[in-house]
């Protein structure tokens, strides 16, 4: 196939051509091969198609992880639509505006939760298809089941398996990703099928990836940085183990040990939760690479991390939903510099501006700006925030991604995260950027988790506390301030330090700062 023309379903597609046999998705005790899933998306596919899901329509995928939910992001591809994958924990309000807002043809959902099913087709008029995955819902719940609901089941029993006809060229949008949505409501950002394809292929370059692989996901489908595992692995033919979450740490590590892991991809607290377990009883040893994005991993957790598996990769990179992919450190460079996340990923570009839009050099800090086929189409029906995100380039024609994040480039181009544009803290007329604190932070022996936030202050401005969780209930506030104190000017060393036994998180594992006071 000609690479230009490549759609998003031909990542399944290829890969059931030319490895029919093997196993693609370990998930919830089943192990299906590449012919099996593609053979089911496209029973679903044509199930969507028979309830009217046309061309560029919203096809959402509200599910944990699980074979359904696999399956019914190929399926909304075949049909010629748009996938809307959202967080099985979004809660009934936030899930409505999100179907109204795109105008959701069709909705994959639990079949447990038929009650609330129902209630979203009253308040979602655009729906046509409700399509009940997983556990039937309870004999009370099936009373009077409206017929634009079907059963997931039924449909592998009855739709036919032929392969649908393809309508969709790489400019039509292949996914719509809402954002977290913790400044107002959520945003979908538009990814079209050639930005999907070549960020895709730009990571599994850097990342080295070959059928072999077999790589484990905890993270969400809703989170890009999880859909982007499902993608790839089925893009170069590999075997992806698809776990619910990170909840039972052991169970995951088990997993992995068994199957042979080769790629475990992970967010800072995922890490953190690593760092502090015993584990000598599993075999790791097939590890070829780790990963990490979502937030910087403190140099500390690097530095334990390279000792637990001193024989794998591992890669610090940095992305946000709107380019997906945008930096990565090439592991060689680990030593010589762990507070970097790197530099641009293959065939993309990036450089840093002040506030006047001059470009910067070395040492200075600046908005982080972004060039390259992966920079999204914009914000779904959403112009004045498409323009502020997304700002003419050098070519007519050409958007760039004004990314909202702060970095400083070191001589050799290389790029550290200073902070969001919106988190740095004025104190004392100086700006603290939370993420160094929080680097100083995790180098305390005990602690496992750190957040860094403003709060106000009559005299200072605004006051620097530090929220810590820690495994060492010996380790006191004084202990905190000595070292920082110790590693760090006086205007950053925070003004408050409060102990919690947790910190709230969103979906994709972040520690939630808009909770924090």
């Amino acid at each position: 196939m000609n690479p230009a023309a490549m759609l998003v379903r031909d990542f399944l597609e290829l890969s059931a051509e030319h490895l029919p046999g093997k196993v693609a998705l370990i998930c919830d005790g089943r192990r299906l091969t590449y012919q099996e899933i593609d053979s089911m998306a496209d029973r679903l596919a044509n199930a969507l198609l028979a309830h009217g899901v046309g061309r560029g329509e919203r096809v959402a995928v509200y599910l944990n992880n699980s074979v359904e939910a696999v399956v019914g992001i190929f399926a909304a591809l075949k049909a010629g639509a748009v996938f809307v994958p959202i967080n099985a924990t979004t809660k009934r309000d936030k899930l409505a505006y999100i179907l109204n807002n795109c105008r959701a043809s069709a909705l994959l959902i639990e079949g447990r939760r038929t009650p609330l099913a129902s209630e979203i087709l009253r308040d979602v008029p655009w729906l046509k298809c409700v399509v009940l995955c997983g556990e039937p819902p309870a004999p009370d719940d099936q009373t009077g089941q409206p017929k634009a609901m079907v059963d997931f089941a039924y449909i592998l029993q009855e739709f036919p398996a032929q392969r649908p006809p393809r309508v969709n060229i790489d400019l039509d949008l292949a996914c719509l990703i809402y954002t977290s949505g913790t400044t107002g409501d959520p945003k979908g950002v538009m990814s079209d099928h050639s930005n999907v394809v070549f960020a895709a292929s730009s990571i599994i370059s850097y990342l080295e990836n070959v059928e072999d692989d077999i790589v484990i996901n905890v993270l969400p489908l809703s989170f890009d940085y999880g859909l982007y595992q499902l993608l790839m692995v089925f893009k170069f033919g590999g075997t992806l183990i698809l776990e619910r979450s990170f909840a039972y740490p052991a169970q995951v590590l088990r997993r992995m040990d068994q199957e042979r892991v080769t790629g475990f991809p992970g967010v800072p607290t995922i890490f953190a939760i690593l760092l502090q377990m015993d584990l000598s009883p599993y075999d790791l040893s097939s590890l070829r690479y780790l990963t990490n994005t979502a937030a910087a991993l403190p140099p500390s957790h690097i530095l334990q991390l390279r000792q637990k598996f001193p024989w794998a990769r591992l890669y610090s990179m940095y992305g946000l939903t709107e380019t997906k992919r945008t930096l990565y450190l090439p592991p060689e460079q680990l030593e010589r510099r762990p507070g970097s996340v790197g530099i641009a990923i293959p065939g993309t570009e990036v450089w840093l501006e002040d506030e006047n839009g001059q470009r910067l050099g070395p040492g200075q800090v600046g908005e982080l700006v972004v060039r390259g086929r992966h920079v999204m189409r914009g914000y779904w029906e959403a112009p004045e925030a498409t323009a502020e995100r997304y700002r003419p380039g050098p070519i007519p024609g050409e958007r760039l991604c004004y990314t909202g994040d702060l970095f400083r480039m070191d001589e050799d181009g290389y790029l550290y995260f200073v902070g969001r544009k919106d988190d740095i803290i004025k104190s004392r007329g100086e700006k603290v950027a939370p993420k160094e604190v929080e680097n100083v932070l995790y180098a305390i022996p005990g602690v496992v988790e750190a957040a860094v936030i403003g709060v106000p202050d009559p005299i200072l401005g605004q006051a620097v506390k530090a929220i810590l969780v820690t495994n060492d209930s010996r380790l006191t506030e004084a202990q905190v301030l000595a070292h920082c104190r110790a590693h760090m000017e006086d205007f950053m060393v925070p003004k408050i330090v409060e102990f919690r036994t947790e910190l709230p998180k969103t979906s994709s594992g972040k520690i939630k700062k808009t909770e924090l006071t």
